[in-house]
């Protein structure tokens, strides 16, 4: 299964995530499938599993992020929408800037699409990515590229 898209091979990619292993991210109880990942704009599909009480901690969606619950619920814990509930078969998007930490009280199964990583705030300070990688050092010209293309 190739997830990374191959500009120059315009045949449609098949992705089989019941085949595909769970990778363990970095934020305890979290668990993903990435279906697309280019790491060149940091455009990604990925399924998102989360055991009963994870969390997703402070973060900042960068550019708009789309979020369907396929089971489970996920809740902001904080932020502007603090108490808000997406449950099975509910669609959530999040606007550019937007703030909070997410968790899932019961588990959950998400499907999220992201146009840019978003950035997680550490406690010791450090701004970094969902792979625990440097915002900026990773992203930072990718993001400056894309705003370069919104004036053009």
């Amino acid at each position: 299964m190739n997830a990374k898209p191959n500009t120059d091979d315009l045949r449609s990619r098949h992705v089989r995530p019941h085949g595909m292993p769970w990778d363990t991210m970095r934020f305890p109880g979290c668990e993903c499938k990435t279906l697309l990942s280019d790491p060149k704009s940091g455009l990604a599909t990925v399924l998102i599993k989360m055991a009963p009480g994870a969390t997703l901690p402070d973060h900042q969606h960068v550019l708009i992020e789309q979020t369907y619950v396929l089971e489970g619920s996920l809740v902001d814990k904080e932020g502007p929408d603090a108490g808000l509930e997406i449950g099975p078969g509910e669609f959530v998007w999040r606007p550019a800037g937007s703030r909070h930490s997410a968790w899932a009280p019961n588990g959950g199964l998400f499907l999220a699409i992201f146009q840019m990583p978003n950035k997680f705030f550490e406690n010791d300070g450090k701004v970094l990515d969902p792979t625990g990688q440097d915002w900026q050092a990773k992203w930072g010209a990718a993001m400056a590229r894309r705003a370069g293309e919104r004036k053009a």
